[in-house]
């Protein structure tokens, strides 16, 4: 009996004191991506999935936890990261769209964390302009910078890089752990990819790699939106908007010529161009698999594993195809909804799946809590750490507010909504509503690719009326202004 015991007692002490470790002031691996669309990551179980074409991410997820339900506040790439910063909903921090300045003298969380002796670093995209405020260390791509041999800002001006700006951002942040860094503190550290980010240019050994592949089609490709007013007027379409030249580089490439064929029809072209299109898009996403491997090993290497949070997320979803789509804008589920996966080892359970409805408010507030930093109140998130012990407050929210600001954009134009995971409810508003506001409600669970329009049904009037009345209470929750936001318009 007694030689049972001590294994066993050694055992407790020894994952005590591993749990101990791994919570104390932990670093933060932060690696986010442009248009990561959920669907594209084999952990989330999409069609595919079977192509296992992001084994690494998918590490992570098998070693920590898939967030199944994670939305963002505004599908556009500026406001998404400006949200990152502050913790705030796009009419709290100022960034309604791409073009307008941000505010960086407002509150944003790594001004903080040096009050818990954190140091930090962010190597790659922002698309903010001006220059980061509060990061120990920061290098930038210039806008939405450049797939080949990028420039970047940094606090002593523009540097010139050679090669895929993929590995070139790995390379760097590389660096930063290996030299730059003071070892004796905790870190976060960001790595923010352009990939996937349009026009998808891979890396010349990932062409190679899926020129012949064939994607499988959505179901939904060739959507005619019936019951969706809005939907019928957008501007991103794979059949009629993506170009050949430019975005599919038939041009440049011999292996696409056939898609500059004038005698092809409409509907075969079309299905040519959504194959060339995840070509590069997920030569992209392999740049950015491989990557992720390299940055897991450079922290292995450097015997930080234990004691790293790594957290994997993009600025929002993207469409691969879903409604015959690609870019992103929208309430529906492909735009709105993101990847987040994470690993903290002693703490989040592997292989584990949370549930509850999370959005990108969120990750600033997580980060301090992290950190052992109090979250100000003026932040609109939640910290996540709760969910990732799987310790779900009883107080968690219930419903999810969306509010894109642009109009006309890719066709779409402005609207707000409410979700509550089961159903949700978008008013659009803008322009091409011509001064009549447009309502769709959509049931999740029956109808998961939103593809009918349920708001005139009378049999879900009361789900009607208890979505308007939770959309109302979320816009006073969050002090969103009825007054309508002047944009900035693009230069022409």
């Amino acid at each position: 009996m007694k030689s049972k015991i001590i294994p066993f007692i050694f055992a407790v002490f020894f994952g005590f004191f591993s749990v101990l470790e791994a919570s104390k002031s932990p670093n933060i691996l932060w690696i986010f991506c442009d248009d990561m669309a959920v669907n594209a990551l084999g952990a989330y179980q999409s069609h595919f999935s079977p192509m296992n074409l992001t084994p690494n991410i998918d590490q992570i997820a098998e070693k920590g936890m898939r967030f199944d339900k994670f939305y963002v506040g505004n599908s556009i790439c500026a406001p998404s990261r400006a949200t990152l910063l502050t913790g705030k909903h796009s009419h709290k921090n100022g960034k309604y769209g791409n073009i307008e300045d941000f505010n960086h003298d407002q509150m944003q969380f790594q001004k903080l964390l040096k009050e818990g002796g954190y140091q930090s670093a962010l190597i790659g995209k922002t698309h903010l302009k001006g220059e980061l405020q509060g990061f120990d260390y920061w290098e930038t791509l210039p806008g939405h910078g450049k797939y080949i041999n990028p420039k970047f800002k940094t606090a002593k001006g523009l540097i010139n890089t050679e090669g895929h700006s993929t590995d070139v951002i790995t390379n760097h942040a590389m660096d930063w752990l290996l030299n730059k860094r003071n070892k004796e503190s905790p870190f976060i550290l960001m790595v923010h990819y352009k990939a996937p980010h349009r026009n998808w240019t891979p890396a010349q050994r990932f062409v190679d790699k899926f020129k012949d592949t064939s994607f499988p089609e959505p179901n939904s490709f060739m959507d005619t939106y019936q019951t969706r007013e809005m939907a019928k007027l957008h501007n991103m379409g794979i059949k009629e908007h993506m170009k050949n030249i430019g975005d599919l580089k038939a041009d440049k490439w011999a292996h696409r010529s056939k898609l500059l064929d004038k005698n092809i029809d409409k509907n075969t072209l079309a299905r040519l161009k959504y194959q060339a299109y995840m070509q590069d898009y997920f030569g992209c996403v392999a740049g950015v698999d491989e990557n992720v491997g390299r940055l897991l090993d450079e922290i292995e290497e450097q015997g930080l594993t234990k004691n790293t949070v790594v957290m994997f997320s993009s600025d929002q979803g993207f469409y691969l195809g879903e409604h015959g789509w690609f870019d992103k804008r929208w309430m529906y589920e492909e735009s709105f909804r993101t990847p987040l996966i994470v690993k903290w080892p002693g703490i989040v359970k592997a292989g584990s799946v949370n549930t509850d409805l999370g959005q990108n408010i969120d990750f600033a507030p997580t980060f301090l809590d992290l950190a052992g930093v109090e979250i100000p109140n003026e932040m609109q998130g939640e910290s996540l750490v709760p969910l990732m012990k799987s310790e779900t407050p009883e107080d968690w929210r219930s419903s999810l507010y969306y509010h894109y600001y642009m109009d006309g954009g890719h066709g779409v134009t402005r609207h707000e909504g409410v979700s509550d995971g089961n159903f949700k409810l978008i008013r659009f508003y803008g322009s091409k509503t011509k001064g009549i506001d447009n309502w769709e409600l959509f049931n999740l669970k029956k109808d998961p690719s939103e593809l009918n329009n349920i708001y005139s049904k009378p049999e879900y009037s009361t789900n009607l009326k208890k979505m308007h009345l939770e959309l109302q209470k979320l816009r006073d929750y969050y002090e969103v202004p009825d007054e309508e936001v002047v944009m900035v318009k693009r230069k022409k």
